[in-house]
Protein backbone atom coordinates (compact mmCIF):
# COMPACT_ATOMS: atom_id res chain seq x y z
CA UNK A 1 0.00 0.00 0.00
CA UNK A 2 1.33 3.41 -0.96
CA UNK A 3 1.66 6.16 1.62
CA UNK A 4 -0.64 9.12 0.92
CA UNK A 5 -0.30 12.67 2.26
CA UNK A 6 -2.97 15.28 1.51
CA UNK A 7 -1.75 18.89 1.75
CA UNK A 8 -4.67 21.21 2.46
CA UNK A 9 -5.72 24.48 4.03
CA UNK A 10 -8.93 25.59 5.70
CA UNK A 11 -11.92 26.56 3.56
CA UNK A 12 -10.57 24.92 0.39
CA UNK A 13 -13.47 23.19 -1.42
CA UNK A 14 -11.16 21.10 -3.64
CA UNK A 15 -9.29 19.91 -0.55
CA UNK A 16 -12.58 18.84 1.04
CA UNK A 17 -13.50 16.92 -2.12
CA UNK A 18 -10.16 15.08 -2.06
CA UNK A 19 -10.48 14.34 1.66
CA UNK A 20 -14.02 13.02 1.23
CA UNK A 21 -12.94 10.78 -1.66
CA UNK A 22 -10.05 9.26 0.31
CA UNK A 23 -12.31 8.63 3.31
CA UNK A 24 -15.08 7.07 1.17
CA UNK A 25 -12.59 4.76 -0.55
CA UNK A 26 -11.06 3.75 2.79
CA UNK A 27 -7.61 4.94 1.69
CA UNK A 28 -5.42 5.73 4.70
CA UNK A 29 -3.83 9.16 4.46
CA UNK A 30 -2.16 11.82 6.54
CA UNK A 31 -3.61 15.31 6.48
CA UNK A 32 -1.12 18.19 6.44
CA UNK A 33 -2.53 21.69 6.91
CA UNK A 34 -0.11 24.08 5.19
CA UNK A 35 -1.26 26.97 7.38
CA UNK A 36 0.39 25.45 10.48
CA UNK A 37 4.11 26.12 11.06
CA UNK A 38 5.01 22.41 10.70
CA UNK A 39 2.77 22.05 7.64
CA UNK A 40 4.27 25.14 6.01
CA UNK A 41 7.78 23.79 6.50
CA UNK A 42 6.89 20.38 5.04
CA UNK A 43 4.95 21.91 2.13
CA UNK A 44 7.79 24.27 1.21
CA UNK A 45 10.04 21.23 0.56
CA UNK A 46 7.69 20.16 -2.24
CA UNK A 47 8.37 23.40 -4.10
CA UNK A 48 4.73 23.60 -5.25
CA UNK A 49 2.05 26.25 -5.14
CA UNK A 50 -1.61 25.89 -4.33
CA UNK A 51 -3.59 23.08 -2.76
CA UNK A 52 -4.69 20.40 -2.75
CA UNK A 53 -1.45 18.60 -3.35
CA UNK A 54 -1.45 14.86 -2.88
CA UNK A 55 1.78 12.99 -2.35
CA UNK A 56 1.46 9.31 -3.23
CA UNK A 57 4.64 7.42 -2.26
CA UNK A 58 7.29 9.50 -4.09
CA UNK A 59 4.98 11.05 -6.70
CA UNK A 60 3.24 14.39 -6.32
CA UNK A 61 -0.18 15.17 -7.80
CA UNK A 62 -1.17 18.83 -8.27
CA UNK A 63 -4.85 19.31 -7.57
CA UNK A 64 -7.32 16.47 -7.22
CA UNK A 65 -8.66 14.35 -10.02
CA UNK A 66 -10.04 10.85 -9.33
CA UNK A 67 -8.66 9.37 -12.55
CA UNK A 68 -5.16 10.76 -12.06
CA UNK A 69 -5.13 9.80 -8.38
CA UNK A 70 -6.19 6.20 -9.07
CA UNK A 71 -3.72 5.87 -11.90
CA UNK A 72 -0.83 6.68 -9.55
CA UNK A 73 -2.23 5.00 -6.41
CA UNK A 74 -3.18 1.72 -8.05
CA UNK A 75 -0.16 1.35 -10.35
Amino acid sequence: MKRVILYTMNNCPHCQTAKRYLEQEGIPFRLCNIKTPAGQKEFSKLNRRGVPIIKIADQVLNGFNVKDFNQIYKS
